[in-house]
């Protein structure tokens, strides 16, 4: 897995300014998720037992009682959400495994899995993103089960992510799989990071899209958004 790490002088100050001076505006720094050399050190469970003692000082910082039958298991229940479920897709032994068929139908047409639902985490604040991504693509001589398309969604979204981000690298990982630049991924998404804190706009949403090859033509991508408003 290729990683990237942001280096120490990108993170005190991006694109010439501070994070005081940039506030709440949106970043993105690069295709691959930003992962320290030495993340997968720990163990699944020695990550938890960590996060579950960190969680805790968060709570006990914020005044909380601990000891409270509501709260004294929050800290656990939170390291096993964010190891288990919501940040899974960290882990590359977690990406699904994907089996190719040939196209014996000779479909040589997009293909089109829409509204596939997902939930992200915003990694500037660590709230919600939600919303439907929508994958199309063209056989080269190669097929995919439709079902890996949304495990391939999920996966990337199970991380800490920027919309455009997560647009490109399903993307990506697509074109890798079927050995095609035809691939195009339109998500559309609400981001509680606008509408639960913030400017708190809840009734705005974003759209990214991909367009690889064939689907750079101006014809087949309104074919597309014709067959999504179908």
């Amino acid at each position: 897995m290729i990683t990237e790490v942001i280096p120490k002088e990108i993170s005190e100050k991006l694109n010439g300014f501070s994070f005081e001076e940039v506030g709440d505006d949106h970043l993105f720094t690069g295709l691959q998720t930003p992962m320290k050399a030495n993340a997968f050190e720990l163990s699944d469970e020695e990550k938890k037992e960590k996060i579950a003692n960190l969680f805790s000082e968060i709570m006990d910082v914020m005044g909380l009682d601990l000891t409270d039958d509501s709260l004294q298991g929050t800290p656990k229940r939170v390291a096993k959400m964010y190891i288990d479920e919501i940040f899974s897709g960290l882990n590359p032994a977690n990406k699904p495994k994907v089996a190719l068929f040939d196209n014996k139908y000779q479909y040589n047409q997009m293909l089109v899995e829409k509204n596939i639902t997902f939930y992200s985490n915003c990694e500037h604040h660590f709230v919600p993103i939600f919303g439907k991504a929508h994958v199309a693509y063209i056989s080269s001589g190669k097929v995919i089960g439709l079902s890996k398309l949304n495990r391939i969604v999920q996966y990337y979204a199970k991380r800490p992510q920027v919309q455009e981000r997560l647009t490109n690298q399903i993307a990506e990982e697509l074109k890798g799989i079927l050995n095609t630049e035809d691939v195009a991924v339109i998500i559309d998404a609400k981001h509680l990071c606008v509408s639960s804190r913030g400017i708190k706009d809840d009734t705005s949403s974003t759209v990214t899209s991909y367009f690889g090859g064939k689907f750079q033509n101006q014809e087949k991508i309104a074919e597309l958004q014709n067959t999504l408003n179908y």
